[in-house]
């Protein structure tokens, strides 16, 4: 049995594990986009790196874009087999998708515009939304801890990763020439404290583990400051400096938790009577999406909902549904909150207002999660003086912030924590995905310590034997 680990390898983005059996059948785990990797990004998306019509079956971990977002192009080059996950991953992936398409589409114009003046090839799209709407007939729903048969000899479980909506840890059961053989693939795993959804919860023990690393070597802030400093924030930069405070934030699970806390303060009678406006169709679309799942949030939120029925709204808040509607929050010379996707700043209509606003001293772009390094948001939080959008090069004037308290990612005390049900004697290779390199190696230190005796840190498309 070999592993090949053809995304989310010695980086954090483009989550694909393709799993291939003795007797030759293909288990893929994640079929996700490559983000914020510079000017690399579009031709590794257009590599999966193996042939699709020979993969025989697909697990999905979770539903955000890294995870799931080439998977209309892996229906495009031949897979025919089932797409196996929870049924709100299956759900948020559909709007998902649909909004990737649409984004690469508006993308696309807006740079094959500049294409054309320069004489340059013009770019395509990975995918229409007619090849989205094409691979959502292949997902097959399966709830929490029950075992679900998905081939012969091949059973699958989800259990709750706590990362966001839907997401989960991914347990197999292989039979494969009369060998039984446990494999727990991770996905993206949540915090213990998160301010809206369940801790992440037990799995079976595994022989083999996939586990990724994005924190392994870092501590977050407590998320209960998380309030406080978000309006420290809106005071400097809208009260103080009369400015524009934008927020580049993912449309799931930042965006709501954003909300979240400004809801918070506007109960409390704390928030500025400032105008707040969330430019993303698709944050509004799975923030009632999420309201459907309220068994997935934690007891804290569900304590909250007793008394507030929308945890999610406050007065002030005002959601941009149009692209006129976008394009004029440019003009507005008030000062105002913009919560725009995506969160590492690298497409969507956030890109569009960091553009319009990165040159104005009075105005703040506030990072509240992960950015990959040589995505825009990544160059921001780096400090880069200068940097290009659309093709064209910015001074970066406007101020530049993060709130560290706030990532769906676990640290590594979340991520010692949730493999903490595993006995170490018995993993025979546990394999470090989903993290930069150095923050892997300095993780595998640690691991080791614990008792875990073979750690592996794979290369992009590197594969390996497990039995």
């Amino acid at each position: 049995m070999k592993i090949a680990f053809h995304g989310a390898a010695r980086t954090v983005t483009g989550s694909k594990h393709l799993i291939t059996l003795k007797s030759g059948v293909k288990i893929l785990l994640d079929c996700g986009m490559f983000q914020g990797m510079g000017k690399e990004t579009d031709a590794m998306n257009r590599n999966l790196g193996f042939d699709a019509s020979k993969v025989d079956v697909m697990i999905l971990s979770h539903a955000h874009i890294d995870h799931s977002g080439l998977i209309p192009k892996l229906v495009q080059e031949g897979f025919a087999g089932k797409i196996y996950c929870t049924p709100a991953t299956k759900e948020l992936a559909g709007i998902l998708l649909e909004d990737s398409a649409t984004i690469q589409q508006s993308d696309t114009k807006f740079i094959n515009k500049r294409r054309v003046k320069q004489g340059l090839p013009l770019y395509d799209p990975l995918y229409s939304i007619d090849d989205v709407t094409i691979a959502m007939t292949a997902f097959e729903p399966v709830e929490y801890r029950n075992w679900k048969t998905v081939l012969p000899g091949i059973e699958v479980m989800f259990t709750d990763a706590g990362h966001i909506i839907g997401s989960a840890a991914v347990s197999l059961k292989i039979t494969d020439n009369n060998q039984l053989t446990r494999i727990c693939f991770s996905g993206d795993v949540g915090r213990y404290r998160d301010v809206i959804l369940r801790s992440p919860a037990v799995f079976p023990q595994a022989d083999y583990l996939l586990l990724e690393s994005t924190y392994g070597n870092k501590l977050h802030d407590e998320v209960y400051s998380t309030p406080d400093n978000l309006l420290k924030w809106i005071q400097h930069t809208c009260t103080v400096k009369k400015g524009k405070l934008i927020i580049p934030a993912f449309s799931v699970g930042r965006t709501q938790e954003i909300l979240y806390d400004l809801n918070q303060l506007s109960l409390e009678k704390k928030l500025p009577k400032i105008p707040i406006y969330v430019d993303s169709p698709l944050s509004r679309e799975a923030t009632e999406m999420i309201k459907k799942y309220p068994q997935y949030f934690n007891a804290r939120i569900q304590k909250v909902m007793e008394q507030d029925d929308d945890p999610f709204d406050f007065e002030g808040l005002n959601y941009i549904k149009t692209v006129d509607e976008s394009k004029n929050l440019n003009f507005l010379t008030q000062p105002c909150v913009i919560i725009s996707a995506s969160g590492m700043a690298d497409a969507g209509r956030v890109k569009h207002h960091i553009m319009n606003n990165i040159s104005g001293a009075q105005n703040t772009i506030l990072m509240v999660g992960y950015c990959e390094q040589r995505s825009l948001g990544g160059r921001l939080m780096n400090g880069d003086k200068v940097v290009r959008i659309f093709g064209e090069e910015f001074d970066v004037v406007a101020e530049v912030g993060s709130l560290k308290s706030m990532s769906a990612h676990g640290d590594y005390d979340d991520l010692c924590q949730f493999i903490s049900c595993q006995d170490s004697a018995q993993i025979k290779t546990l394999f470090l995905v989903h993290g930069e390199y150095n923050v892997q190696q300095d993780f595998a230190i640690r691991l080791e310590r614990k008792g875990f005796k073979d750690v592996e840190i794979p290369d992009l498309h590197e594969e390996k034997t497990i039995i």
